[in-house]
């Protein structure tokens, strides 16, 4: 079952805006994928060369191998959900999940299956018309796993969601991937990807300016630092400052430091008989991470009243 993501140096202009500028990375199974990146980096653009939407002007995305348009009853090769709006509002959701999965040689009762995983089965008889954004999202998802595809694109599918709905989401996404799907997460949520993927694809400007694991790419943005915590600030910046370190003030009683391991930090203050509670790696979010990453690439930004 499992097939892989592959895009290679897609370039793609809308008359003068250069939208994608040689994107370039892997989905492979097994795991979740985030990809994130500022409004106007090449998410949308990038998913829908994938999906055969619309053409590169250079370049290729394949899955399994091949690109979307040679797929034989698509379905069965690749799940997508880009626009959890794109219903028929008269039809009930098992209807349109009918109508999708006939156009695949696809029968009910794989319908009424998709519809159980995604909690809707009470919900199958209703009119879309009347389905809020969170059930339109699982409407969305069940209509990607209709022909069981061992690759799954979702573009925001926690919009919308309540807080269970969320906490649902992130489990159903790991044991999607756990059982050997290759599942790409387009999200602005980076609280929710932190809990949720195993590696990040970060694009800006239409190209990926990081490739890696989540807990790689925490780790190197956390720089080497560490949390102190000690009732003593005061004496405490004072001698860490005399031994090279660099300081920033977090709370009344908590300083990251920079500059020194922690082995020496504690040696110093010991040495001086500075007071200390806490000495421990100093681990910034994903969301700080990002938004580090990603500084030199936003294209929209606002400013503060």
């Amino acid at each position: 079952m499992q097939a892989t993501i592959e895009v290679n140096g897609l370039r793609k202009r809308f008359g003068q805006t250069t939208a994608l500028d040689g994107m370039s990375f892997t989905v492979t199974p097994g795991q979740v994928t985030g990809f994130v990146g500022p409004n106007g980096a090449g998410k949308s653009t990038t998913m829908r060369v994938i999906l055969g939407l619309d053409a590169a002007d250079e370049g290729h995305a394949l899955i399994g191998g091949q690109p979307y348009i040679s797929l034989r009853n698509p379905l069965t090769h690749v799940g997508a959900l880009l626009d959890a709006g794109a219903l028929q509002p008269s039809r009930t959701a098992r209807n349109h999940l009918l109508w999708l999965a006939h156009s695949q040689g696809l029968n009910g009762r794989r319908v009424d299956e998709v519809l159980q995983q995604v909690g809707m089965q009470s919900a199958s008889r209703r009119k879309a018309s009347g389905f809020s954004l969170g059930m339109r999202q699982r409407l969305g998802i069940a209509a990607a796993l209709l022909g069981d595809p061992p690759v799954l694109m979702l573009d925001e599918p926690v919009n919308g969601l309540d807080p269970e709905g969320i906490v649902w989401m992130r489990g159903f996404l790991r044991s999607l991937a756990g059982e050997g799907r290759a599942v790409l997460v387009s999200s602005h949520l980076m609280s929710e990807l932190e809990d949720t993927a195993d590696r990040l694809v970060v694009v800006g400007k239409g190209r990926v300016i990081a490739d890696t694991s989540v807990a790689d790419l925490i780790t190197t943005a956390s720089r080497g630092r560490v949390t102190l915590r000690t009732a003593a600030r005061s004496e405490a910046m004072a001698v860490l400052g005399r031994a090279g370190a660099t300081m920033a003030v977090t709370d009344r009683d908590t300083i990251v430091v920079s500059g020194l391991p922690s082995e020496h930090i504690v040696a110093v203050l010991n040495a001086d008989g500075v007071p200390f509670s806490e000495v421990a790696t100093y681990r910034v979010t994903l969301e700080q991470a990002y938004m580090d990453l990603t500084a030199d690439t936003v294209e929209y930004r606002g400013t503060a009243r």
